[in-house]
């Protein structure tokens, strides 16, 4: 056991994955500072002010599977009920198909909505519910490919559209339904993305609970949500939470860690490094034990998000919070009205890779603009308009990727981050269990 009286956690990043390993220590007596870079926390998931109106730097769906994340929301003083818009599962893909799921128990909710879905023959529906029958009885885990069956290990991935075919999910399904869903969970083409990853999220989403599959939207900024709340939590047990200050070096010492920043140095028994993958790898690369983990982390490919912030008169809605677009720019809509009681303002997302990287900011928001005069009617122009591109939102979700641990070969030295090794793919989630993770480590 640690003795606890002598362990002092430094942080780096102040972001969903610190901010939860910091609450995480802070509750178990363990004393934490975190250093965050930036004037604000959240990492990319943060509040933004823009024209006197609070916004995010994305729009970031969470699920009711989100256990570890909404469990942390709570510790430090969240309500999930108030702080989110809580939608059973739907997908509208305006005016081309619609699923939404009845209130009944798992997995049927979903089969039932599939089987009654608008927008898909009947044979595709048949074929999409018969298809998560089979995932189901595979236990959401892919074949061996040498044995043709069992269970898969290391190796065995597949890219989902390889999948899709091999389930002959037709040219309508594929468009409709699995590439938004897996575009929305893993912000990865389907021609790319691990398969493995995808049912992980299937799994977990749609073969429990019920209300694993409800979509929790929220109603206040992500800053606000669990950081900013997380930093009181955390200065209130004893620990400090440092913005604007980044961290510059990092240096082994033979019982802990040293830490430079620009006030000076100062040593701690243990470092978290909670720093998106270019910084981490940035501070990790001087220190030559770690050579293989900064490998892994130069090894990512890292896919974009881009989101158009467009306020229009208040009176301008969309016929739900959430909506798709099919085969446009847009990709997912949000009503800020209907969430957040930001009336007129509407975001609308563009995830993954695409042809919009070609376009500028403002070429892009006209597109938004137009496309939703067409499929809308919506013939005011907005007051105003903000593009926020985060042209590497993620890591590129692939099949059989390496991702480092959270325990590197320095035993005081950790990784945190939605790209470090697990189950899920680049979300809010996988950077909380990410943070939970190191945590239990130093409190072994």
């Amino acid at each position: 056991m640690n003795n606890h009286q002598t362990t002092h956690t430094a942080i780096i990043g102040g972001g969903y994955a610190g901010m939860a390993a910091a609450v995480a220590l802070a509750g178990r007596g363990i004393t934490v500072t975190v250093f965050e870079s930036a004037q604000q926390l959240g990492g990319r998931a943060r509040g933004v002010m823009h024209q006197e109106t609070q916004l995010d730097n994305g729009q970031h769906l969470m699920l009711g599977c989100y256990r570890a994340t909404l469990r942390m929301i709570e510790q430090v003083g969240g309500n999930i009920e108030k702080d989110f818009l809580r939608l059973p599962l739907q997908l509208d893909l305006h005016g081309e198909f619609s699923l939404k799921a009845p209130r009944l128990s798992a997995p049927l909710h979903l089969l039932v909505a599939l089987l009654t879905a608008r927008g898909l023959s009947f044979s595709a529906r048949l074929h999409a519910a018969r298809f998560m029958l089979e995932l189901r009885r595979m236990n959401f885990i892919l074949p061996s490919p040498k044995l043709g069956g069992g269970v898969g290990g290391e190796g065995n991935d597949i890219t989902v559209a390889e999948l899709l075919a091999q389930h002959q999910q037709n040219t309508a399904l594929v468009q409709k339904l699995w590439e938004p869903l897996c575009i929305a969970a893993l912000n990865t083409p389907i021609h790319k993305a691990s398969a493995q990853v995808l049912l992980n999220v299937l799994r977990d989403a749609f073969n429990q609970s019920r209300a694993d599959s409800d979509m929790l939207l929220p109603r206040i900024n992500f800053t606000a949500l669990f950081p900013q709340r997380a930093a009181n939590y955390v200065e209130q047990h004893g620990g400090k939470v440092y913005i604007a200050c980044g961290v510059e070096a990092l240096r082994p010492l033979e019982d802990g860690m040293e830490i430079t920043t620009v006030q000076g140095t100062a040593q701690f028994s243990h470092v978290i490094c909670a720093a998106p993958p270019a910084v981490a790898a940035r501070l990790l690369r001087p220190i030559a034990a770690l050579a293989e983990t900064v490998a892994q982390i130069d090894s990512l490919e890292h896919q974009p998000i881009y989101t158009v912030y467009l306020q229009y008169p208040a009176h301008i809605t969309l016929p739900h919070a959430m909506l798709g677009l099919h085969q446009r720019y847009n990709q997912w809509l949000f009503d800020k009205g209907q969430i957040s009681g930001q009336h007129g303002l509407l975001a609308a997302v563009i995830s993954a890779e695409g042809i919009h990287q070609e376009l500028s900011q403002d070429e892009l928001a006209q597109k938004v603009i137009a496309e939703l005069c067409e499929e809308f009617g919506i013939i005011e122009q907005p007051q105003w308009f903000k593009v926020i591109a985060e042209k590497r939102a993620t890591f590129c979700c692939a099949p059989n990727l390496q991702r480092p641990s959270q325990q590197t070969p320095l035993p005081r030295l950790l990784l945190a981050g939605d790209y470090t090794a697990g189950d899920y793919p680049a979300t809010l989630e996988g950077a909380v269990i990410s943070g939970l993770k190191c945590a239990d480590v130093i409190t072994m």
